[in-house]
């Protein structure tokens, strides 16, 4: 995708602070967090929505949440707790069409979120 903001990041067109970075993912910190840990967790080929994720995903998707238990531990909020939120289309909030997903932490989190 080219017009794609969060692959823009990825190939390092747009700046971002980027937490953590492999293979198959990157995470970079939120520019509008909702928590003192926001940070953003994207699997680095694009695929637009968690409804797209097929068998062919399978292995990048597993390597996705463990790289967000990386990054939780590397930001001191795995052992106090953290949330991890993926909007889904439109209805779901989903304001950029590249799945991803949103690390929470830093603070007591509420039910229900929203």
């Amino acid at each position: 995708m080219t017009d794609c903001i969060f692959c823009k990041i990825r190939d390092g067109e747009i700046p971002a602070e980027i937490i953590y970075r492999d293979e198959h993912c990157l995470a970079f910190k939120d520019i509008h967090p909702a928590a003192p840990v926001h940070v953003v967790i994207i699997p680095s080929k694009h695929v637009a929505t968690l409804n797209d994720i097929g068998p062919a995903q399978g292995d990048a998707i597993a390597h996705l949440l463990q790289a967000v238990g990386k990054v939780a531990t590397q930001l001191g909020v795995a052992e106090t707790g953290y949330r991890i939120v993926v909007n889904c289309n439109k209805d779901g909030g989903q304001e950029v069409f590249h799945l991803h997903f949103h690390l929470l932490g830093g603070r007591g989190m509420g039910w229900p979120p929203g």
